[in-house]
């Protein structure tokens, strides 16, 4: 129990303490209304019994008036009780959402890479609205559920213990039951979660596949995975509710037998003369009132279960051992690949013993066939990923030794897939630095060759862009993270074939704004079209994740290695012609 209070609270089972003793005083104040009822009941009773009697008006008047007066103490333990336990639940799940998304931030691509998208997304939104749905509605009814009857019985068995133990002798059988069928309930939620994230993840790929999807005319049967994902969700959610349901029921009707037997056992004992009337009515009021959170419970039960599924997913994730690094300051310097060897997932190398040195204020350009491991040394320098044999230093220091968001105020990046987010162009830019002004956002522009189209915008800067840049051709997209990374101003440029796919027009604008981008910065830069790095200050060819080839333009031309080959083939390439 402390464990799931822990994990749905994000490991602050503390933050509950309020909303627990208010759901404890709520269901204390609901109890005593029933024991003053049973106290009119004596009163009446003890007239009639003995007979010429004069009833106690007195004593009726005054619990009546207790009776009055009790609601607005049971009002105020219900307000509390709601403004404590909501203001948890959202409370607790807000910054949870923030932490977890800070904490996802600060691990490597590496966690990324085993993840699906979609799960993650599930995590953020699904998972937590699980957990803040419990923590509103279930916890105070579980808490109650579990501290009342303790209280109850221990009150109770000093008026009547035959009683007490007949009412709450079915209670262990319906926790027995549970009990047994908890890992059925873990298994059939992970089941259903699994689903819901392959349904999740089919989802996102028929909506960001859509222009393929109607290009090729796969809708309708043709594209069956969206479908056989949703099936599968819906074959899960059935077996999670159609075989837990029965046995919930099953242990509901359990615990509540207590009631039955009590009953049964406190006719007994009255028709026997050894219990007196108002003493079986307490126990029957009293009862009623205990069985009622123990029955909301149980009626919740799968979805508490659940939610501890949930809560268990999002904590495995805040267990993942962030970048370590302690280093604020870099000093420029070299740039060394000492015996590096990588490989994702534990999957193949894809770098291999590689070792080389980039002087600062240098372009250093890599080269080499598709695969060969280009992309995977600028991610490394960046650290995206931690190197698994060798090491990487800046400037004499282990990249490992950096605190990897003083290593990124370092290091800018372009790459050949830009992404923007869905904002204003002028805020897009801004990512570079946050604490631009608007001069300084529109000078970054100008530099990087964009400042003339973004002014022809309705709205100019100011001018909203679709997901991802959708509303922009892709040299303009290119242009404005040319823009934010010349605002950043780092010392390291990261250039991820950055002209790839450009046409002519837009080619010559970026290199013109990638001129800007380098001047006086060290540069690593992966180009295919090697025209554009002639003048290179060193070209690393590599192949097959190794270090096979070194040196300026014409140098590599004379060696008539990998080099010479790829240079040759661009050339003949030049003269291709459509016939």
């Amino acid at each position: 129990m402390n464990n799931y209070f822990y994990n749905i609270s994000g490991g602050q089972p503390r933050s509950l303490w309020s909303s627990a003793i208010a759901a404890l005083l709520d269901g204390i104040a609901k109890v005593i209304p029933a024991a003053l009822l049973v106290d009119i009941f004596n009163t009446l009773y003890m007239s009639f019994a003995n007979s010429g009697s004069p009833l106690d008006i007195r004593r009726m008047w005054l619990v009546s008036i207790i009776l009055l007066l009790w609601l607005a103490v049971e009002y105020a333990a219900y307000v509390s009780l709601y403004n404590k336990t909501y203001k948890a639940a959202y409370s607790l799940s807000a910054t949870g959402r923030l932490t977890l998304a800070e904490h996802i931030r600060h691990l490597s691509l590496g966690f990324f890479g085993r993840r699906d998208p979609a799960d993650i997304t599930n995590l953020l939104l699904s998972d937590y609205g699980q957990v803040e749905q419990t923590i509103s509605h279930n916890v105070p009814q579980l808490i109650s559920a579990v501290i009342l009857p303790l209280l109850a019985l221990a009150g109770l068995v000093f008026v009547d213990w035959r009683m007490a133990l007949a009412m709450f002798a079915a209670i262990p059988l319906g926790a027995l039951l549970l009990w047994m069928t908890d890992s059925l309930q873990a298994r059939l939620s992970a089941n259903h979660v699994e689903a819901k994230n392959e349904a999740a993840s089919r989802l996102q790929e028929y909506l960001s596949g859509i222009r393929e999807i109607k290009a090729h005319n796969m809708g309708g049967k043709r594209f069956e995975r969206l479908r056989l994902s949703f099936d599968q969700l819906k074959g899960a959610s059935i077996r999670l509710e159609g075989i837990m349901g029965p046995l919930i029921m099953g242990a509901m009707l359990l615990t509540r037998s207590g009631l039955t037997i009590m009953i049964f056992v406190g006719s007994y004992l009255l028709a026997g003369g050894t219990l007196s009337l108002p003493v079986f009515l307490l126990f029957l009021l009293i009862g009623t009132k205990v069985f009622e959170p123990l029955t909301a419970v149980l009626m919740n039960y799968g979805e508490i279960r659940y939610s501890a599924y949930s809560a268990q997913r999002i904590m495995d994730v805040q267990q993942e051992m962030p970048m370590q690094g302690t280093r604020s300051n870099m000093l420029p310097g070299d740039i060394v690949f000492d015996a590096v060897t990588f490989g994702y997932d534990a999957g193949l190398p894809v770098l291999q013993d590689l070792s080389f040195t980039i002087a600062p204020n240098t372009i250093t350009a890599l080269v080499g066939p598709s695969g060969s491991g280009k992309s995977t040394v600028t991610r490394l320098i960046a650290r995206f990923w931690e190197v698994e044999h060798g090491r990487i230093t800046i400037g004499g220091v282990s990249t490992r030794e950096i605190n990897p968001e003083k290593l990124l105020e370092n290091i800018s990046m372009v790459f050949q897939d830009v992404y923007l987010f869905q904002d204003t162009i002028g805020n897009n830019i801004r990512i570079g630095n946050m604490e631009a002004t608007q001069e300084e956002i529109e000078q970054a522009a100008r530099r990087a060759c964009c400042h003339e189209f973004i002014s022809k915008l309705p709205q100019g800067y100011d001018t909203p862009v679709g997901e991802g840049g959708s509303t922009l051709s892709g040299g303009e997209k290119q242009r404005v993270s040319i823009a934010r990374t010349l605002l950043k101003n780092a010392s390291i440029v990261l250039l991820d074939e950055a002209t790839a796919s450009l046409d002519p027009e837009n080619e010559a604008a970026i290199q013109q704004a990638i001129n800007e981008l380098v001047a006086d910065k060290t540069v690593i830069l992966i180009a295919h079209r090697l025209k554009t790095i002639q003048n290179a200050d060193k070209i690393l060819v590599l192949d097959q994740g190794r270090l096979v080839q070194q040196g300026k333009h014409d140098a590599l031309l004379q060696e008539q290695g990998i080099y010479a080959n790829l240079w040759n083939l661009q050339q003949g390439a030049e003269g291709w012609r459509l016939k």
